[in-house]
């Protein structure tokens, strides 16, 4: 079984920076890919950042130049560091892992900017 747990999250104003960790335990033999993603009252859940092993890394058009996704594969932890909020940020952000033999999700952290 595989856990995320995620934290950073919290209100900050428009301008202002958040970092979100999450980290995997668990039975893992590898993770493949680490990602973020969103979702805000009465809209979908979205794609934010992932990192993929091998160093690729992808970010929704919203977000870039100001999130940056990194990873720490000794610790099986994910880092969003995010810059430059702005209140369309507003979201429950989570954190998602896939491996060969599992895809698992974080319960989320909440993350409020406001203007």
């Amino acid at each position: 079984q595989v856990q995320l747990v995620e934290s950073g999250g919290g209100l900050v104003q428009a301008g202002g920076s958040l970092r979100l960790s999450c980290v995997v335990s668990g039975t893992i033999i590898k993770v493949s890919r680490m990602a973020w993603y969103r979702q805000a009252p009465g809209k979908q859940r979205e794609l934010v950042a992932e990192n993929i092993s091998g160093g690729n890394t992808n970010y929704a058009d919203s977000v870039k130049g100001r999130f940056t996704i990194s990873r720490d594969n000794a610790r099986n932890t994910v880092y969003l560091q995010m810059n430059s909020l702005k209140p369309e940020d507003t979201a429950v952000y989570l954190c998602k892992a896939d491996g060969l033999t599992f895809s698992s999700w974080g319960q989320g952290t909440q993350v409020t900017v406001s203007s």
